[in-house]
């Protein structure tokens, strides 16, 4: 047999006996480089865990974030109601004495307006026995007697005090008007206050229930970062070590 022709089928020989063992080696990886797939698939997949929890711990950060902002809004929105409240009770407690004040001013108006139509009646009645005295007087001493001038100056005394105590009547009426539409004016103030005073006791109280509830949305979220991170930092502990056995791995094989 031809030399050259044993040497060519000697090395077709020996390259199909590579190719047969190549192919036994990838369809029958030995432990080790099965051990060395594992690992990268770990570290993969812990790679893909760290990501996720990152994610998730950003996100819940943004929450925690966004929960601080809701809750310093809401305690400021409680804190200017509250304020609201105290200037409404303040302008109830004024406007409740201003009314108190216009109702004894009223009942003071009301006593002397009862006095000086007291007065004015006895005047009256001063005037009307004057003018009967004058009249009995004129006929019994003259008209120019001594006793018909004094009745006649008594009459005018009189009409004089009657005029004023009229005056003082028509002032005490004016008073009693005014001051009861000032009472008036004071009870639809406190009227006022009081809507006021409910409605921001109302927003105060929503506020507050805001705040509570922001407080409950802040501790869940700060509870699910610090487990996320929790999470994070066993998947970094997790990755290192499926990175040392990939090593370790490779050394063996």
């Amino acid at each position: 047999m031809n030399p050259e022709r044993l040497v060519h089928r000697g090395v077709l020989a020996l390259a199909f006996a590579g190719l047969l063992a190549g192919a036994v080696f990838a369809q029958d990886p030995t432990p080790e480089q099965q051990d060395v797939q594992q690992d990268k698939k770990d570290i993969k997949q812990d790679k893909k865990d760290l990501a996720k929890e990152r994610a998730d711990r950003n996100a819940d950060q943004r929450d925690i974030n966004h929960d601080k902002r809701d809750l310093a809004k809401d305690r400021a929105d409680r804190n200017a109601d509250q304020r609201d409240i105290n200037h409404d009770k303040k302008d109830l407690t004024k406007d409740r004495a201003d009314r108190n004040a216009d109702q004894r001013d009223i009942n003071h108006d009301k006593r002397d307006l009862a006095k000086d139509r007291a007065d004015r009646n006895a005047d009256q009645s001063d005037i009307n026995r004057d003018k009967n005295k004058l009249a009995r007087d004129d006929a019994k001493y003259g008209v120019n007697s001594s006793q018909a001038q004094a009745d006649r100056k008594d009459l005018r005394q009189d009409r004089a005090d009657r005029n004023k105590d009229q005056r003082d009547i028509n002032r005490d009426k004016g008073d009693l008007a005014k001051d009861r539409a000032d009472r008036s004016a004071d009870q639809r103030d406190i009227n006022h206050d009081k809507v006021d005073l409910a409605k921001d006791r109302a927003d105060r109280n929503a506020d507050q229930r805001d705040i509570n509830h922001d407080k409950k949305d802040l501790a869940k979220d700060r509870k699910d970062r610090n487990k996320d991170q929790k999470d994070i930092n066993k998947d970094k502990k997790d990755l290192h070590k499926d990175r040392k056995d990939l090593r370790r791995d490779r050394k063996g094989h």
